[in-house]
């Protein structure tokens, strides 16, 4: 009971702390006189009360998070503040239900970028920013922010940033102390944020569609403020600035910082995981504009790879925006796309899926079994990046692993027992988990999710929950070990 308690009263103080969030629509609905400024300041007071009355009802309970309530809390965050954050859009939006707008809401704070909302040119500008601040703030991780700010409340953050980042995180500890770290983090992404705005401006976009596909760009969020997605511009300027941003945000944010403070870009060619990524991504858009172009899909090759780079891109990424209907091209292409986007990110970046950092260990660890076949007493370490990888961290992945495809798996057929199609259900799961967007078939790049009834949005919205959280942090919650003293 007390240990419930203690992770409610930090609960209340972060749904305080995401209370002030809704400045920025505020102003937006200021600026643009849009008619929902009540709404979201409504919305903003009852959140903030809420808060506030969870934080007093339980203050004599204030005190330093445990690893169990470290994970408590933030499956707590993460289902209760997009609960909060469905307010606007059931005032503001007629006839929207709350199991569409909660997996709205999730889509964006786990920046998968799927939605059930269409006519979104037409919706009023301070709802789309509310929407893309959503993926902005998700980003980065809510997490990341509250271990900044929760140590001068007195709740400390250390066992909260390991919850939420589970698994084999490279050493990324910019600064000794986490807030410190969570800080310089968050500078480093409203400082490449803002360049993202610029260059969008620049680039042809105003300035309401430039600070929201800014946030979900740096988000890999996919969010857009056009039904059409990116295709609405039909423009190789701003396809390309997205390109650059998007895989800006694949790479870890702590490389980012440490090439930015030691002046150097040799910094990312020590990371072995963004070279692996980054080559990885840039050789496929080749080898499937090269593909597109032999089958026949466009005339000459520079038109495919304008098309094939930025769609691949945004779906390797984790992005999720789209061009064109890609789910028209011969089927090799998109699911390829969708391969790349179980794999190609980075840890500690935004992006989504195993990461390539686990990636990188599966294979290590097969070439491993190859030698110790051939030579059962060798003695082979694990190095990747001119570090030995330590056994224990080679089992974890692949626990992590097993658990991935079985979640992927079980959500499948869950869905197909719904009544829903293999290729629907197939990439829906595979899009959610791995907080991507759009899939195939009847949630491809051409439609949405607004089609699903009601058990199959809540699966999708459950499997967004499991991967953004990387799996082990939610279903540890279901283990009896975790509820024994």
């Amino acid at each position: 009971m007390q240990r419930a308690l203690t992770v409610i009263h930090a609960l209340g103080l972060m749904l305080v702390v995401f209370s002030v969030t809704y400045l920025m629509p505020i102003i937006a609905s200021l600026i643009y006189n849009d008619g929902t400024l009540i709404d979201f300041v409504m919305a903003m007071v009852w959140t903030a009360g809420a808060g506030l009355l969870l934080w007093l009802l339980t203050r004599h309970y204030k005190g330093e998070l445990s690893i169990r309530n470290g994970y408590l809390l933030v499956v707590g965050m993460w289902t209760a503040m997009p609960a909060v954050a469905t307010l606007p859009l059931l005032l503001v939006i007629d006839g929207m239900s709350f199991t569409d707008a909660y997996f709205e809401t999730m889509s964006g704070i786990t920046t998968t970028g799927a939605t059930t909302l269409s006519g979104l040119d037409y919706l009023p500008p301070a709802i789309n920013i509310w929407r893309h601040e959503l993926n902005w703030l998700g980003g980065m991780g809510i997490i990341v922010l509250a271990v900044a700010i929760l140590p001068l409340l007195g709740v400390g953050g250390r066992q909260l940033f390991k919850a939420e980042t589970p698994g084999p995180m490279k050493d990324a500890s910019i600064t000794p102390r986490i807030a410190e770290t969570a800080r310089n983090l968050w500078m480093g992404y409203v400082t490449i944020t803002l360049v993202c705005i610029a260059s969008l401006k620049w680039a042809g976009m105003n300035w309401l569609d430039a600070v929201c596909h800014a946030f979900s760009a740096m988000g890999l969020g996919g969010f857009s403020t056009h039904d059409a997605s990116i295709g609405y511009f039909n423009s190789p300027r701003i396809e390309f600035v997205m390109i650059v941003f998007m895989l800006f945000a694949v790479v870890n944010f702590a490389t980012h910082f440490l090439a930015w403070r030691g002046k150097s870009l040799r910094i990312y060619l020590r990371d072995a995981e963004a070279v692996v990524s980054i080559g990885l991504i840039l050789a496929s858009c080749v080898g499937i504009a090269l593909f597109l172009w032999w089958k026949g899909t466009y005339a000459g090759f520079w038109t495919a790879m304008r098309y094939a780079s930025f769609n691949l891109v945004s779906i390797a990424t984790s992005s999720g925006y789209s061009s064109v209907d890609y789910a028209q091209w011969p089927m090799f292409a998109p699911l390829w796309m969708m391969f790349l986007t179980a794999i190609a990110a980075s840890s500690g970046s935004t992006g989504g899926g195993i990461k390539m950092i686990r990636t990188l260990v599966l294979f290590k660890q097969a070439g491993r079994e190859f030698l110790s076949l051939l030579h059962p007493a060798v003695v082979n370490p694990m190095k990747i990046g001119g570090l030995v990888v330590p056994n224990n961290i080679v089992f974890s992945v692949l626990g992590f692993i097993f658990l991935y495809f079985m979640t992927i798996a079980t959500l499948i057929f869950v869905l197909l027992i719904s009544g829903m199609d293999f290729l629907t259900a197939f990439t829906a799961v595979l899009a959610s988990v791995n907080n991507c967007g759009p899939g195939l078939g009847s949630v491809g790049p051409s439609s949405n999710y607004a089609g699903l009834n009601d058990f199959q949005t809540w699966v999708c919205t459950f499997a967004m929950l499991v991967g953004r959280l990387e799996i082990f942090t939610v279903l540890i919650l279901f283990t009896p070990h975790f509820w024994r003293r």
